[in-house]
């Protein structure tokens, strides 16, 4: 890493401090309509993650790395909530560094992504396929993983609009990066890290998400004690889009 990378951080807001994060192949720019609601109730902390965004040319060669970077110039303490890969990467920090997490939110997101071992996820044909596309086009494979992404919903043409003026609204991210996150949506299984949790989990779905099917919501439920699980019922992948409404009324509970 060159001395002049470094993580882009957007700070707005007053209140109890919340950290955002994003999930493969967007940026921080995905939480803007959110952000200026929930700026009055907290002070919203949106990260371009390393590799992505802003943050395109910050380098690293690991999850841990990735993480340490994060946490530099992370709030001391604050309510993370991530989106999808972010909110994989969110329970691996509140796993190691649980002093740093008042409550973990995880939307959209499961501790283990792909599936086998009787877990339903995203089929290891459909992540390989990504990767492969990856080298001979990565724009476009993004474009794919956007349609996927709000395949389902009911306001689908709107959720992918708004998904891809975020992202060309920043620098592309790296292609080692967006190799790195696939990798790790292919092989992490967080499931036991995420259930030895000790502060609060709320953990939120989409009901007509395809990339990771509700049952996961239920199956979690019976493994865990004391999380907060909620579905979105009109949500496919980006419930904060297409529910922004009831989304932003779900964080502020959180303080509430």
């Amino acid at each position: 890493m060159s001395s002049a990378s470094k993580v882009h951080w957007h700070s707005e807001g007053q209140g109890p401090d919340i950290v955002l994060l994003h999930g493969w192949g967007m940026n921080g720019a995905v939480w803007s309509k959110c952000s200026a609601e929930l700026a009055q109730s907290f002070t919203v902390h949106s990260v371009d993650l390393p590799g992505y965004g802003f943050s395109h040319d910050v380098e690293y060669q690991s999850l841990e790395q990735f993480c340490e970077l994060l946490l530099a110039d992370a709030p001391d303490q604050a309510i993370w909530l991530g989106w999808s890969l972010g909110g994989l990467v969110a329970t691996h920090i509140a796993h190691y560094y649980p002093q740093r997490i008042s409550q973990l939110v995880t939307l959209a997101s499961s501790p283990k992504f792909s599936e086998g071992e009787q877990w339903r996820g995203i089929k290891k044909d459909v992540l390989a396929a990504f990767t492969e596309q990856l080298t001979e086009n990565f724009k476009l494979t993004i474009e794919r993983f956007m349609a996927l992404q709000a395949m389902g919903s009911p306001s689908a043409r709107h959720d992918v609009k708004q998904l891809k003026e975020a992202v060309l609204s920043r620098p592309m991210p790296s292609q080692k990066a967006l190799m790195l996150g696939l990798n790790w949506l292919d092989s992490l299984d967080l499931r036991q890290q995420l259930g030895e949790l000790s502060m609060p989990v709320h953990r939120w779905y989409g009901r007509l998400d395809g990339l990771v099917p509700v049952r996961v919501a239920k199956e979690l439920d019976a493994r865990t004690c004391g999380h907060q699980s909620h579905v979105f019922q009109g949500s496919s992948h980006a419930p904060f889009i297409t529910e922004q409404s009831d989304f932003i009324d779900k964080v502020q509970a959180l303080v509430r």
